[in-house]
């Protein structure tokens, strides 16, 4: 039995009201009436034989069904564009200078090399990877055309894409002894995440001592997990040989940490597009995605 087809105009309405949660919104997306993205939401509906919304007078959601079909039509109008582009506006000679900070989500890189390749085989991409302030480093001296890194906070800039919540790690079997000062595991300076163990220890008056001091976030996960103390990381860099400390009183609470993308410039813009997709689409559960546009929305 032969499947019926789906049509990127119909798709590209469904994914503007889920990201919206508006007909109204979705409609200014689309250059097209109200009216008639409801009409063409009705057609999806009819061509994959559910409901891809729950409706009603007050919220818009998307159901179970449209949670699968959201993700998979992303992809879609996503190769449509790029083929599309990539057959009028060839981009043969193109080099994106891509820097990626260790902040963002650990384990990730393959998968986005592998698949920005299949998408734009004929750019030349130079990737550098490593701490955030070495990245922005990079690019202020301008050696990166695009960053995604974390947040600085003694100079703010950039879009943000996502937050990790930062917290206090230990080893599975690390044993934390309150009557002494808290051995820690730091990066070298400067970063934020050293700056704001300081502080916060600082301002609660307890002792402590750096245990190990390393140049890579790798090297923080493996000397935390290998008990020579404990460090604040995102939650997203928990391993199944570490664990989260959780002593209200004892452990000041620690606030997000924000991953933003820097220098989105016209000429890259469908590359970096396409790169921010993919990792917000495989984001850790445990990590927010910025803005969040789908839980609760409401209609138009």
């Amino acid at each position: 039995m032969r499947c019926s087809d789906l049509e990127i105009d119909l798709l590209r309405a469904f994914v503007a009201v889920a990201e919206t949660g508006s007909f109204t919104s979705a409609a200014q997306i689309v250059g097209r009436s109200q009216s008639a993205v409801s009409q063409k939401i009705n057609r999806l509906e009819e061509l994959v034989e559910t409901r891809v919304f729950d409706r009603n007078s007050r919220s818009l959601r998307l159901t179970q069904s449209g949670e699968a079909l959201f993700a998979a039509a992303r992809k879609m109008i996503e190769f449509n564009d790029s083929v599309m582009k990539q057959i009028r506006s060839p981009m043969e000679g193109l080099k994106l200078r891509l820097g990626i900070s260790e902040d963002f989500i650990p384990g990730q890189l393959p998968a986005l090399l592998a698949r920005f390749n299949r998408l734009y085989p004929m750019v030349d991409l130079d990737l550098m990877t490593g701490l955030s302030c070495d990245i922005l480093a990079a690019y202020d001296a301008g050696r990166l055309d695009t960053v995604i890194a974390k947040k600085s906070g003694a100079s703010p800039r950039g879009r943000v894409i996502w937050r990790d919540q930062l917290v206090w790690l230990a080893g599975s079997t690390y044993e934390v002894d309150l009557t002494r000062p808290i051995s820690l595991v730091m990066l070298r300076p400067p970063c934020t995440y050293r700056e704001l163990m300081i502080s916060t220890l600082d301002s609660v008056r307890r002792e402590w001592v750096a245990s190990c001091t390393t140049s890579s976030l790798m090297g923080v996960q493996a000397a935390v997990a290998g008990g020579l103390g404990v460090s604040i990381l995102g939650k997203s860099f928990v391993k199944s040989d570490m664990r989260v400390l959780d002593m209200p009183g004892d452990w000041p609470a620690l606030p997000s940490t924000e991953v933003v993308i820097i220098g989105e410039k016209p000429e890259f813009a469908d590359l970096v597009q396409a790169l921010v997709a993919f990792l917000t689409e495989n984001r850790p559960t445990n990590v927010t995605q910025f803005p969040s546009a789908r839980a609760h929305a409401h209609s138009g």
